[in-house]
């Protein structure tokens, strides 16, 4: 295919059957699509082995492309999620009568076309299709070749659905994964509203640079959990093990330790042999390499200026030693990418001031950085993590797939 316009003339088509379907409606199709897809989960896992088979057993984006049954599961739960949460689209934000007798309404819409380019992950077809469709949006969706006969599988059951509820199918739509077609969709000023990156840094500064739609980044996470001298020790290990070993591959992974010197033997002597069964690869800095040197941890290498700073995506880490909170600060503000940072403290001041003065999207204290999810924090699902400041930041989710619209009734008024 050489113009993906055709494809994006019938998505902004579909606007208005989407938007025009009743909310109840709505909520009746994202639980039939949870029926199907639990009913389609031999489908769908058959379509993923081909993927998966296509990839490197060591590439770090294997899990992240990994459907197994229990995601699947997941996938339903969040569809029926989904319908549950109230519609963001069509609630009137302010109402007033002006003098001259006009009825001012301001209420919200949705945003349009929105369209999404990922890699790797399938899951976020379904989240992406789910969360436009209960807002009132069209989605097209520029998934990675990675995910293609997945992804395939997945649009053509969300359309069979659609068809099912009489909305066009056009509504959900997969665009080819030729990579010079992304330009065009960049540029496509006329069809889409909005596009939403999700992927590698290198993914999301090229859409960033690229776009003449505008762009909401769902940024890359380096994170970072800084382990005070007043800290529970035996409960950081275990959070910061959490944080770093539960999902490797995923954006609120642990990325760097920073642990106050005056705690530091006797903290990473809690947390070598919690990290040693998943043969997690250290990165230290000096103090740091000699400390699990001498609790033979094996798994170590001498940190470069390249590893803070580094979102690792897989079964490694960082870490450093630093003299206190002020320093802690210093470092995670210089290489932070504002996603999720957590201090572990029972000093609730120190706390309340690393909680006030870390710019990041979402700031934890005693609690792992595994949280930030929008289906953790009860928002059904999310298309990514937003590390922006402009219009929606943290989990990007369904009450953010709006925008608002000045709606004036009048009886002949004239200025």
């Amino acid at each position: 295919m050489q113009t993906i316009q055709p494809l994006l003339e019938k998505a902004q088509q579909a606007g208005v059957s989407i938007r025009n379907l009743p909310d109840t409606r709505k909520q009746a199709l994202l639980r039939q699509l949870a029926v199907v897809i639990l009913q389609q989960a031999a489908a769908i896992t058959a379509a993923n082995q081909q993927d998966l088979d296509r990839m490197p057993d060591e590439d770090p984006k294997k899990d992240r492309l990994l459907l197994t049954e229990t995601r699947i599961r997941d996938l339903a739960t969040s569809l029926k999620d989904i319908a549950g949460l109230p519609n963001p689209a069509g609630v009137i934000l302010l109402e007033k009568r002006l003098d001259n007798g006009l009825l001012v309404q301001k209420k919200t819409v949705p945003l349009g076309v929105v369209g999404v380019i990922y890699e790797s992950r399938p899951n976020v077809t379904v989240d992406v299709a789910a969360l436009c469709i209960r807002s009132g949006n069209v989605c097209v969706l520029r998934g990675g070749t990675d995910a293609f006969y997945t992804n395939t599988v997945l649009v053509a059951l969300i359309q069979d659905v659609l068809r099912e509820f009489g909305v066009d199918e056009n509504a959900v739509q997969l665009l080819p994964t030729d990579r010079h077609l992304i330009g065009e969709m960049l540029t496509a000023v006329k069809f889409i509203d909005i596009i939403i990156p999700r992927g590698s840094e290198q993914l999301i500064e090229y859409v960033r640079t690229n776009s003449s739609v505008p762009v909401i980044e769902t940024g890359a996470g380096v994170c970072h959990t800084y382990v005070e001298k007043t800290a529970n020790l035996p409960q950081a290990a275990a959070i910061v093990t959490n944080a770093k070993v539960s999902r490797p591959a995923v954006c609120n992974s642990l990325d760097t330790v920073l642990v106050d010197e005056a705690v530091a033997a006797e903290f990473l002597a809690l947390l070598a042999p919690q990290l040693l069964p998943y043969a997690v690869e250290v990165y230290a800095d000096p103090l740091s390499l000699t400390l699990l040197q001498q609790n033979n941890y094996p798994y170590l290498y001498t940190a470069q200026s390249g590893d803070f700073g580094r979102e690792f995506l897989s079964l490694k880490c960082s870490v450093k030693v630093v003299p206190d909170l002020t320093a802690a600060l210093s470092h995670i503000q210089q290489f932070s990418s504002k996603h999720s940072e957590a201090i572990i403290s029972e000093d609730s001041a120190l706390s309340e001031r690393f909680l006030n003065e870390v710019d990041a999207a979402a700031v934890y204290m005693n609690a792992s950085t595994r949280f930030t999810d929008g289906a953790v924090f009860g928002l059904g699902a999310e298309i990514g993590i937003s590390t922006q400041k402009l219009h929606a930041r943290g989990p990007f989710a369904l009450e953010k797939l709006v925008t608002e619209k000045w709606v004036i009734h009048g009886n002949g008024q004239t200025r």
